[in-house]
């Protein structure tokens, strides 16, 4: 009898362990392979070794990326070096890359480790840029005033919160206000391998203001990009884990509520929007396992794609841009200016294109 029942527990737990490691590489797309997608005229940007994770074009063409990210368990060309801002002026033919100097500073600069980007600017073209850092892998915002004479930015504050225990990525509404995704990546190495493993799908989305801060969204799978429409009226969030885009309507007192949900077949990381049109720019990971378990004889995947009329009944998802890694390595997010497209990446380069 006690054979027979250890036979049943051992055949149980193959079972669970089969289910759930089926589960876990199809939430990574363990084996999907990309069909190449090129565009007329691409280049690695100069001064860009150690990833671009997230960036922000600005309507006059400065862009701003974060660069450096510090990821558990994830590849770093960089690893003693601590994070930056940098700079691009896409109005240049050949734009060059300045790292931001911090002035005033009340961080510990050589933990500073970049992750989400986002700017804000007020009525008088002031531009502040929060950023989500993970010193020592803990999660803060920093709210920096951007100076552009000096080419500096001015650090004003630093915010932390019960509710912000794992910060992916973030989406400005005002100079110290925005919503922001908890993925719980950052925050313990068990619940890490809990999210990752097991499809626990318990991150959520978090509106923060100094006067009041709460829960407007959860049971996502590894909650991740965000950004927000052009009129400021939905709210675009991405399950990385998922492999979906969630459209949410913004309301007065900030809440969300589910209007659409898209399914793709890639994992989608960063959201930006097209300050012209509004269409979606995604960076994507088409294999999540070769981020995860960095081999660089089969590296990870870029791929680029461009949503058009999300709010209707028939969206138009298009790939832009795809490739298996020789050139650029784990595609994160994409923006576009004036007919250019900017690239970034987890720990690797950047790619600048002509569409």
């Amino acid at each position: 009898m006690a054979k027979l029942l250890g036979l049943t527990l051992m055949g149980l737990a193959l079972a669970f362990y089969r289910n759930h490691q089926s589960s876990y590489q199809k939430r990574l797309n363990a084996f999907r392979e990309v069909t190449p997608v090129e565009l007329p005229s691409c280049h690695l940007v100069k001064g860009i070794e150690a990833g671009a994770e997230d960036l922000e074009i600005l309507p006059n063409g400065l862009a701003f990326l974060s660069s450096g990210l510090k990821y558990p368990g994830i590849k770093s060309f960089e690893p003693d070096q601590p994070g930056k801002i940098l700079l691009m002026d896409l109005n240049e033919e050949d734009p060059a890359v300045l790292e931001l100097e911090i002035t005033e500073n009340k961080l510990d600069l050589p933990s500073f480790n970049p992750h989400g980007i986002s700017t804000f600017t007020d009525e008088d073209n002031v531009v502040y840029l929060l950023v989500v850092n993970h010193p020592a892998f803990k999660s803060t915002v920093e709210v920096f005033k951007f100076q552009e004479k000096e080419k500096s930015l001015l650090h004003l504050k630093t915010i932390t919160h019960k509710f912000l225990p794992s910060i992916n990525d973030i989406v400005a509404v005002g100079p110290e206000s925005f919503y922001a995704t908890n993925d719980h990546y950052f925050a313990d190495p068990y619940l890490r391998s809990w999210e990752l493993y097991l499809g626990l799908a318990w991150s959520n989305v978090v509106y923060y203001s100094p006067d009041k801060v709460q829960v407007v969204a959860e049971g996502l799978d590894f909650a991740n990009g965000i950004g927000i429409s052009l009129d400021g009226k939905y709210v675009y969030i991405a399950e990385l884990l998922a492999h979906k885009i969630h459209v949410y309507e913004k309301h007065a007192n900030w809440t969300l509520t589910l209007l659409k949900s898209l399914n793709f077949d890639t994992l989608v990381d960063n959201i930006s929007v097209d300050p012209v049109t509004g269409d979606l720019w995604v960076g994507c990971h088409p294999n999540g396992m070769r981020i995860f378990f960095y081999d660089p004889k089969n590296p990870p995947a870029s791929e680029v794609l461009r949503i058009q009329n999300i709010l209707t009944d028939e969206p138009k998802v298009t790939v832009v841009y795809a490739e298996n890694g020789t050139v650029l390595q784990g595609s994160t997010v994409a923006s576009v200016y004036k007919g250019k497209l900017l690239i970034g990446t987890v720990f690797h380069r950047a790619l600048y294109c002509t569409l």
